[in-house]
């Protein structure tokens, strides 16, 4: 009995084994209860998150199931050192560890909480305004870039470095990187411009010179487009930026401009009714604004109009329909009013030729 009271008097690093076992039950007691603690606490939550609407409840049983057993282990031997007669120095890597752990796991936590309120605010702007959708996915990824920002100085300072240093140094390190990379940073700033000033936004048809094609993805050096043909054109935001780009989603209304022509043997009088005929045409039809129609020119092979309308829809499938019973409509009441259309023709005027050529000129055309 005595050899045991003297073994456990035993000093070892200042403590007596005693106070050794003692510290080790603590960190074991700590480490086992958080533990137990988590998993009764996340449990209970579930089940009640379950049962409700909101989906705050959901976010706090991620974050207890997201605190890492690594925390609680280190926080047990902090709170188990506080019965141990430690050097400074013993004392002080105990700190700095407790400190790295607990920053590490606000780290995760944040990451949670950026990622919840990022996902929760996609979905809410998908159902209300999908042109937004580009604006959070943008602010979020800068969000989460300040936030680590802002987490890799706290430790840096914690270990005694001079941010103010570090942060002159990297300013003038930024100004070199930013040289080299110019036109990467040319497409990350055009990237951000495109989110504030929203030219176009996911689901927009537009035309690029000559590629057209639906918004697919806008991302923070390229906007992908999906052409009608199929395939994916890829566009450098910065290049796209300094192209006209045309936004047909934005179209309130299409204007349609079309011409025709009839013969140059058409009487006055029928000549006069065309533009009535054209634009009662027209008007019979939904989802259009005539606008006007005339005679607009003497061409090579007939008398030619001009027609103006608008479409009030931009759906290019609508404009179609509409259009293909306008021309139908047309040549219906154009054959039943006798106007005939005019195709390309050439009239040969033969004077002063002798009978005999004018004959054989005659045969050969009839022969062709």
């Amino acid at each position: 009995m005595d050899g045991r009271m003297n073994l456990l008097q035993t000093t070892i690093v200042g403590n007596e084994i005693s106070r050794w076992l003692f510290a080790l039950s603590i960190v074991t007691l700590c480490f086992v209860g958080s533990l137990l603690m988590r998993k009764m606490f996340s449990h209970r939550l579930e089940k009640h998150a379950a049962s409700t609407i909101t989906t705050l409840d959901d976010l706090v049983v991620t974050l207890i199931r997201r605190t890492h057993a690594f925390f609680f282990l280190v926080v047990s031997f902090a709170v188990g050192s506080y019965f141990l007669s430690l050097p400074d120095a013993t004392t002080g890597v105990i700190r700095n560890m407790l400190f790295l752990a607990f920053l590490a796991q606000v780290v995760v936590w944040g990451n949670v909480i950026l990622k919840y309120f990022i996902d929760h605010t996609l979905e809410r702007y998908r159902q209300e305004n999908a042109a937004e959708t580009t604006t959070v996915v943008a602010f979020g990824f800068i969000g989460k870039m300040v936030f680590y920002s802002i987490m890799l100085l706290i430790a840096l300072d914690n270990f005694g470095v001079n941010i103010n240093t570090l942060i002159a140094g990297l300013g003038i390190g930024g100004i070199a990187i930013a040289l080299a990379v110019q036109r990467i940073l040319g497409d990350l700033l055009a990237s951000l411009s495109i989110v504030l000033d929203k030219p176009y936004v996911l689901g927009d048809f537009i035309v690029v010179g000559e590629y057209l094609g639906t918004v697919e993805h806008i991302g923070l050096k390229t906007t992908r487009i999906r052409s009608l043909s199929g395939e994916q054109i890829i566009f450098s935001n910065n290049d796209l930026l300094q192209s006209r780009v045309r936004n047909f989603k934005r179209m309130y209304e299409r204007r349609v401009v079309f011409t025709f022509s009839v013969v140059y043997e058409t009487p006055v009088e029928k000549l006069q009714k065309i533009s009535s005929i054209v634009r009662a045409i027209i008007e019979s039809k939904s989802k259009t604004r005539f606008d006007r129609v005339h005679f607009h020119k003497y061409g090579e092979s007939g008398l030619a109009y001009e027609a103006v309308y608008y479409v009030l829809d931009p759906d290019y499938n609508i404009y179609m329909d509409i259009h293909e019973a306008i021309n139908l409509d047309l040549f219906r009441r154009f054959s039943e009013d006798g106007i005939v259309f005019s195709y390309p023709t050439r009239t040969v005027v033969l004077k002063n030729m002798d009978s005999g050529v004018k004959n054989e000129l005659r045969k050969a055309v009839s022969a062709s």
